[in-house]
């Protein structure tokens, strides 16, 4: 069974055992938009459809022992090759295909590789299970990506969150093209806090520079609460963060404020 919506320019499809986990991407959120505008083609494709047998076998024992099932190359590779629409299992290399396996050991996403993939034309995510796939599938692969250090049940939660990172990146997805480049890692930094009606709540008032209508001082005051957010919450963001002399002096000071005052807690 292989589910599509619309065609584009950009595609993603979804290699997994349990395709109904993403019936509701293009239905809901990020994955609507881009649909509806045209800009998305969206499939799913169940892996158990290219199997020879009566019971749809995708997994067997692995070579050498060892606890778990492993998934079966020959499943796995015959829905790659029709997805890629290609005569050969071997997959060619090419900037415009990235197919990509979610497995614990592959890199670990972020914002630099998301805008890396989106830059693709056709971006393919394979699923694993159980104790993984064989390693001979592995081989085909251009990426293995892992979305942070812990364990999952499966690859399919790993895919959601490439697909929804990777299509809020596509040209005249978001209404509003600049809010990306202000946004957490864009460059390095935390997003600054966000504040909106009503200008006090529960005695917590809004900021007084961001009701000052002066831009350039909110500006400021932006970029500033970006440094600081990032110094308290991420500082190992702050080494490969594009700041000028006082905003290295800004991070130093408070990265040393906020480690005397988990002293003074400790």
């Amino acid at each position: 069974m292989t589910t599509e919506v619309t065609t584009s320019p950009y595609r993603i499809d979804i290699l997994t055992i349990f395709p109904g986990y993403f019936s509701e991407f293009v239905r809901e959120g990020i994955g609507r938009i881009a649909a509806e505008k045209g800009l998305l083609r969206f499939a799913v494709t169940d892996i158990r459809d290219f199997t020879d047998d009566a019971h749809r076998t995708v997994d067997d024992y692995p070579f050498g022992g060892g606890p778990g099932m492993v998934m079966k190359p020959e499943p796995v590779c015959r829905a790659i090759q029709k997805v890629l629409e290609a005569d050969s299992v071997e997959v060619r290399r090419s900037p415009e295909t990235r197919l990509v396996i979610l497995t614990p050991r592959g890199k670990v996403f972020d914002q630099a590789l998301a805008r890396e993939l989106a830059g693709a034309q056709h971006l393919v995510l394979v699923c694993g299970h159980y104790e993984g796939l064989d390693e001979r599938v592995h081989e085909l692969a251009t990426d293995e990506v892992s979305i942070g250090d812990y364990v999952l049940s499966g690859g399919e939660p790993a895919a959601a969150v490439v697909s929804d990172a990777v299509t809020r990146l596509l040209p005249g997805v978001l209404g509003d093209a600049a809010s990306l480049t202000e946004e957490s890692f864009e460059d390095g930094l935390l997003e600054y806090p966000q504040y909106t009606r009503p200008q006090i709540f529960d005695s917590h008032a809004v900021p007084d520079v961001l009701l000052s209508g002066n831009h350039g001082k909110i500006s400021r005051w932006r970029r500033d609460e970006r440094i600081a957010a990032t110094a308290r919450r991420r500082p190992d963001l702050l080494a490969r963060a594009s700041l000028t002399k006082d905003e290295t002096q800004l991070a130093e000071r408070l990265l040393q404020e906020y480690k005397n005052e988990k002293e003074r807690q400790d």
